[in-house]
């Protein structure tokens, strides 16, 4: 899409005006030594080289030496500096977009150390300020900017599917006191949900509940503002993404929550607990923490009780990239199966060397990528077909969106389930 001189302008101003010195830092560190191609599954799927990670940073870094070194201004096709024109744009679009999903695998395994997936992030913020981000993507930034959520689920649909949901839980636990309650101020924690679950896996939301009411827990989810996702945090657009986080920032405030509890989902946990206070340029003044982690808290405590026979077929856990790689949470869900089920058995590899299911960096928004997200699939296919497992569990409902694509398309014959859920399936209620 053509860009106006204003929005190049905004767009090179990321080159150079930035916050600080790390990008100058990156975009001068790597040394071509190939490393991050073997960690690539672009790369891994397809042999195209032009899918290695370095071919990502060269791309940043040749822009950065055009306008910022005065070697690139006065003798550009000596220093290999590059023109942010129309055919830099298209190929920073089609690699930076179409061909990252942001997993942070290549700068586990640099040499160097350089951020790659940082550099790939600087190069979609240029995109977004020149109005190309891709329309998919956008639609779902745009959804939650104008509703509240990233599915546009209108309040009153909302509230009904959580009724009958509290209809349930009553039935399963034979108490009719039982609650999903609804914008209660004072309680110990503030829920979030991916509004995938009141639309599409309800059963997600009933499993947390039951877990909750198990535990004897105080706390609320609120109708203004329950969406844990930021695709925001995809796009580049640091505004919109401020704008979102700010949203449950203020919800968690309002409730005078202790606690706010992140939802299975990857890049929320990443966007809200880890760049939320930088996008809003304030500390939090409530606890962040996401519901792996009060999981594996509750079991620890002694507030729930598991029996691991009723979850009795071998099971294998999809570590999820903004969660596990970087975020750092990887003893705690293998602590929550450890309890919850009987066989479990990991991936190769795993933790934070674990594969992307595929789907993260907003690929999963993209429909115009959808053929290279199936492709780059195989790797995660194989690697859960390797395990034998029965049942493959992910915190990350991201994740469990393209692993029931996968096990529609390679015929794994696999269940998809959250963590959650197989807690609440192990559930002892007294």
């Amino acid at each position: 899409m053509p860009c106006s001189p204003d929005q190049r302008s905004a767009a090179l101003s990321v080159l150079t005006n930035p916050p600080d010195n790390r990008l100058l830092t990156e975009v001068n560190s790597c040394v071509h030594c190939g490393l991050c191609a073997e960690s690539c599954m672009y790369y891994l799927a397809t042999r195209d080289e032009k899918f290695i990670p370095a071919r990502k940073v060269e791309l940043v870094s040749a822009l950065h030496r055009r306008y910022c070194t005065a070697g690139g201004r006065i003798l550009p096709w000596l220093t290999g500096a590059r023109e942010l024109d129309d055919a830099a744009v298209g190929e920073m679009t089609d690699l930076f977009f179409g061909a990252c999903t942001g997993c942070g695998r290549c700068t586990l395994h640099c040499s160097i150390g350089v951020d790659i997936a940082y550099l790939v992030r600087t190069g979609r913020t240029m995109l977004s300020r020149m109005g190309n981000v891709p329309a998919t993507l956008q639609s779902t930034i745009t959804a939650a900017l104008q509703t509240g959520n990233n599915m546009g689920i209108p309040a009153g649909e909302f509230t009904d599917t959580l009724s009958w949901l509290q209809d349930e839980l009553r039935d399963e636990v034979g108490d009719p006191a039982a609650e999903i309650p609804l914008d209660q101020p004072g309680r110990r924690l503030l829920y979030t949900l991916n509004p995938r679950e009141p639309k599409f896996f309800p059963l997600s939301i009933s499993a947390m509940a039951k877990i909750f009411y198990a535990a004897g827990e105080s706390w609320t989810l609120s109708t203004r503002m329950y969406d844990v996702t930021n695709y925001a945090f995809f796009s580049g657009n640091g505004d919109e993404a401020a704008v979102i986080a700010r949203r449950l920032y203020e919800e968690t405030g309002i409730l005078g929550a202790q606690r706010c509890v992140l939802a299975e989902c990857g890049h929320g946990s990443r966007a809200f607990r880890w760049e939320g206070p930088n996008y809003l340029k304030t500390p939090y003044p409530f606890e962040v923490l996401t519901s792996v982690e009060l999981l594996a808290e509750y079991i620890r405590d002694g507030r729930i009780k598991l029996d691991s026979g009723r979850n009795t077929e071998l099971v294998t856990l999809h570590d999820p990239c903004n969660l596990v790689r970087m975020g750092g949470i990887v003893a705690e869900q293998r602590y929550v199966l450890n309890h919850a089920v009987k066989n479990f058995v990991e991936m190769t590899p795993h933790g934070i060397d674990n594969f992307c299911c595929g789907g993260g960096g907003g690929q999963l928004a993209m429909s115009e990528y959808a053929d290279r997200r199936m492709k780059i699939a195989e790797i995660k296919a194989e690697q859960i077909r390797r395990t034998g497992a029965a049942v493959v569990v992910t915190p990350c409902h991201n994740c469990v969106d393209q692993l029931m694509q996968i096990e529609n398309r390679f015929k794994l014959g696999v269940k998809i389930r959250t963590l959650g859920e197989i807690v609440a399936d192990a559930l002892i209620l007294d």
